[in-house]
C-alpha cells in the first residue's frame, strides 16, 4: 500500500508538480494530445482502488466505514466538461453580473433535472468569479449523500458517495449548524478540517463554498461551489453565492416533487391502460400522450366500460389543469363516473350525478366529458355532452365530419344546473367515431379551426379497418412519428427558449368503429342523419354545417349551396308551422361526378303541405315553390305517423355557374 503525504518529501514535490501541470491544462483548450501529455498521475491508491490511507494519521473520529464513503466529488479529478474561461479576461461589473443571475436564474427554473439545473449555472463563470466545480448533497438518515455534480469526473458506478454527518467535511458541518462554509485558501481547509483535506488537497482547487439548500425552512441539501483560482469571499460574492443557492434549492425542490409526483401519474395511467374493450360488433383504439406539465399523466381520461345490459359505455374527459390535483381528481371522477354507469344509470344522469360528485370533492375545479351508451347490436349511440369538443365522424369513404351534439355546462361549473341533454345517433357498419380533447386539436398553437383541419387530413386517408393505425396518424399529426428506441435524443440546451418546457395540454384519444357484418357496407354510400328539435335553433345551424361536411368533394359549389337552402326551408317549415321536432336524413350514392344527393326531412305532424302561389311580401309559402325551382325530383311521402317530404339532386359536373 502506498504511504501518505504527510512526512514525505519526494511526495510533496510530485504535488507540487501535479499542481503546475494542472494549471497548465486548464490553460489549454485546443490540443486535446498536449492535455493527454500534462495529465496528472492518480495518486497512490488502496488494492481496491480506493484513496490509501496516512499511516501517521489519526483515525477519522466519526467512526465512517470505509466501505460505504467514497470520495467527496471535489476529490475528483476534473472533467473534461469543466466549462472553459471566457475569452474576455475583464472583470464583470456589477449590472452585467446582476443581468447574468436574472437570466440564469429563468434557465435554472426550466431546468428539469439538479444536472441541467448546475449546468444552467455555469454561465455565471467570469474571470473574477471562476466557478469550475460543482456538487449538490442530499440528507439521508444520519448520512450525507451525492445527488448530482458538475465539473468533477465520475467515479463509476462502484464508487457511490455515503458520509456520515459526524465526520469532519465542511458539508457536514453546513447540515449540523444551517451556516455556510466559505474556505478562500487550502490552507484554511487544512486547518479547520484536517480529516478530509487530504482528499482534496492534491486536486488543483484553490477556494470552497458550502452553502445551506433550505426550502419551507427546512434544509434539504448542500451545495457546494468549487475555485480553480482564489476567491477572497468578499460580501459581493457571498451576497451571489447564496442568491445562487437559494435556485439550486429551488431546483431540487421542483426535483424531489417532480419524482413524487411523476411516480403518482405513473400509476395513474397504468390504471387506464391502452386496449379497449373486446365486444362483438364495436372495435375501440384509444391513446394517452402526455405533452404537458412534466408528468405522465395530467387531467385527461377516457373509458370503456361493459354494462350489464349488454351493452358499452365509452367516456372521455378533461379535468382542468395539468398538475398532480388534477391527476388525482381525475382518477376520482373516472371510478365515480364507472361506478354510475354500472349502476345502470343513463347518459344524462351519469353526468348530472357526476357533477354533483366533482363539486363535493373540490369547488375550484370543473371537468368537461361526453359519455356514450353503445348498442353493438344496432349501432344505436345514446350521447350526452358536458362542454366537451364534439366527436367528428369518418364515414366508410373517408369523409369526415364534426358531429354537432347538443350539451350541458361542464362537471361542476355550476351546482344544481345539471341538465344534459341525450343525442340518438347511428353508427352505421365501418363508420367511425372519434373523441379526443382538446389537446389534439390546439397542441402546436392551433385554433379549433386549423386544429380541426390537422386532424380531418389524418384521420381520412387509408382504410377504416386499421382501427389502431388511425390513432397512431392522429397521434403523430399532433407529436410526430414515435422516437425509435435505439435513437437517443440529442441534449437540449437550456438557454434557449424553444426547448424549454411546454406548457401545452394532454391528449386522450377514443375511437370507436361498428364492425361490418357477413355483407360488406356499400363504400360509394354515404349516409348522415339527424335530429331537429323544436325550440332549439341551433339544431338547424348544425345540420347545415353537417350537410357541407357530407357535400365536401361535391363537383359544384353552387349545388352544395343549393342543397343546404332546400334543406333548411324543409326542417325550418317543420320547425314553424307543427309542433314536432324534425328527422333529416341525407344519403349520397354513386359514383364520382355522377353521384346523387337524396335529403328526406320527416315529421309526425298530419297536416300535408301544399304548394302555392305566394304574395311578394308574404312571409310563407316559398318552400315548395323553391324545391320545383332547384331540385332535380322531389315529393311528398305520408307515414304511418306523420309525413316526409324528400328532394334530390344529380351531381353536375360542368364548372361553377356554367
Amino acid at each position: 500500500m502506498g504511504g501518505g503525504a504527510r512526512g514525505n518529501p519526494a511526495r510533496r514535490g510530485e504535488d507540487d508538480a501535479e499542481l503546475r501541470q494542472i494549471d497548465a491544462l486548464n490553460r489549454l483548450h485546443t490540443d486535446p494530445s498536449a492535455r493527454e501529455e500534462l495529465a496528472p498521475d492518480p495518486p497512490d491508491a488502496a488494492e481496491d482502488g480506493r484513496p490509501a490511507a496516512d499511516p501517521g494519521e489519526a483515525p477519522d473520529p466519526s467512526g465512517a466505514d470505509p466501505e460505504e464513503t467514497a470520495e467527496p466529488p471535489e476529490a475528483a479529478d476534473a472533467a473534461d466538461e469543466a466549462p472553459a474561461a471566457p475569452a474576455d479576461g475583464a472583470a464583470a461589473s456589477p449590472r452585467h453580473r446582476d443581468a447574468l443571475l436574472v437570466d440564469t436564474g429563468h434557465t435554472v427554473a426550466d431546468a428539469q433535472s439538479l444536472d441541467e439545473a448546475l449546468r444552467a449555472l455555469n454561465a455565471l463563470r467570469t474571470p473574477d468569479f471562476p466557478l469550475d466545480g460543482q456538487a449538490v448533497f442530499g440528507i439521508n438518515g444520519g448520512f450525507l449523500s451525492k445527488l448530482a455534480t458538475n465539473g468533477f469526473r465520475a467515479a463509476g458506478p462502484e464508487r457511490i458517495f455515503r458520509m456520515p454527518l459526524s465526520t469532519g467535511y465542511p458539508a457536514t458541518e453546513v447540515v449540523r449548524t444551517g451556516r455556510p462554509v466559505f474556505l478562500a485558501t487550502a490552507e484554511e481547509y487544512r486547518s479547520r478540517f484536517p480529516v478530509t483535506y487530504p482528499l482534496t488537497a492534491h486536486k488543483g482547487r484553490r477556494s470552497w463554498a458550502f452553502l445551506p439548500l433550505t426550502a419551507g425552512g427546512r434544509l434539504n441539501g448542500v451545495w457546494l461551489a468549487a475555485f480553480r483560482t482564489p476567491v477572497a469571499f468578499t460580501e459581493d460574492e457571498r451576497t451571489l453565492l447564496t442568491v445562487t443557492a437559494r435556485l439550486v434549492a429551488q431546483a431540487l425542490e421542483r426535483t424531489r416533487v417532480g419524482e413524487a409526483e411523476i411516480a403518482l401519474s405513473r400509476g395513474l395511467r397504468s390504471s387506464m391502460g391502452r386496449a379497449g374493450a373486446a365486444i362483438k360488433g364495436l372495435s375501440v383504439a384509444t391513446r394517452y400522450v402526455p405533452t404537458g406539465g412534466g408528468l405522465m399523466v395530467g387531467g385527461d381520461w377516457f373509458d370503456s366500460i361493459d354494462l350489464p345490459s349488454g351493452r358499452l359505455a365509452l367516456v372521455i374527459g378533461d379535468v382542468q389543469g395539468h398538475d398532480v390535483h388534477a391527476a388525482s381528481l381525475m382518477t376520482q371522477l373516472r371510478t365515480a363516473v364507472h361506478a354510475y354507469a354500472s349502476e345502470g344509470h343513463g347518459p344524462d344522469a351519469v353526468l348530472a350525478r357526476a357533477s354533483r360528485f366533482l363539486t363535493e370533492l373540490d369547488e375550484d375545479r370543473f371537468a368537461t366529458c361526453v359519455y356514450i351508451e353503445a348498442d353493438p347490436e344496432t349501432g344505436l349511440l345514446q350521447l350526452a355532452r358536458a362542454g366537451h369538443p364534439h366527436p367528428v365522424m369518418r364515414l366508410p369513404d373517408g369523409t369526415c365530419m364534426i358531429k354537432h351534439v347538443p350539451g350541458g355546462l361542464p362537471l361542476g361549473l355550476m351546482p344544481g344546473g345539471e341538465d344534459y341533454p341525450v343525442t340518438l345517433m347511428q353508427l352505421h357498419e365501418q363508420e367511425v367515431l372519434m373523441l379526443c380533447t382538446d389537446g389534439l386539436i390546439e397542441t402546436g398553437g392551433y385554433d379549433m379551426y386549423s386544429g380541426w383541419v390537422r386532424v380531418r387530413d389524418a384521420m381520412a386517408p387509408g382504410p377504416g379497418d386499421d382501427l389502431e393505425r388511425m390513432a397512431d396518424r392522429l397521434v403523430e399529426a399532433v407529436n410526430g412519428p414515435a422516437q425509435s428506441a435505439d435513437r437517443a435524443r440529442p441534449e437540449p440546451d437550456l438557454r434557449r427558449a424553444d426547448v424549454r418546457a411546454r406548457n401545452e395540454d394532454d391528449i386522450a384519444l377514443l375511437l370507436v368503429r361498428r364492425d361490418a357484418g357477413e355483407r360488406l357496407p356499400d363504400l360509394s354510400e354515404r349516409r348522415l342523419v339527424l335530429a331537429i328539435e323544436q325550440g332549439r335553433g341551433e339544431d338547424l345551424s348544425e345540420a347545415r354545417a353537417e350537410l357541407e361536411s357530407l357535400l365536401h368533394d361535391w363537383a359544384r359549389s353552387d349545388q352544395v349551396d343549393t342543397a343546404v337552402l332546400l334543406a333548411s326551408e324543409l326542417a325550418g317549415n317543420v320547425l314553424m308551422h307543427t309542433d314536432q321536432s324534425a328527422a333529416l336524413v341525407a344519403v349520397v350514392a354513386g359514383d364520382y361526378g355522377r353521384r346523387v344527393l337524396t335529403v328526406e326531412v320527416t315529421d309526425r305532424g298530419d297536416e300535408l303541405p301544399h304548394q302555392r302561389a305566394p304574395g311578394e311580401l308574404a312571409s310563407s309559402g316559398r318552400g315548395l315553390v323553391l324545391l320545383d325551382l332547384l331540385a332535380d325530383a322531389w315529393g311528398v311521402r305520408p307515414e304511418a305517423e306523420g309525413k316526409t317530404v324528400w328532394f334530390s339532386l344529380r351531381e353536375d359536373t360542368a364548372a361553377d355557374g356554367g
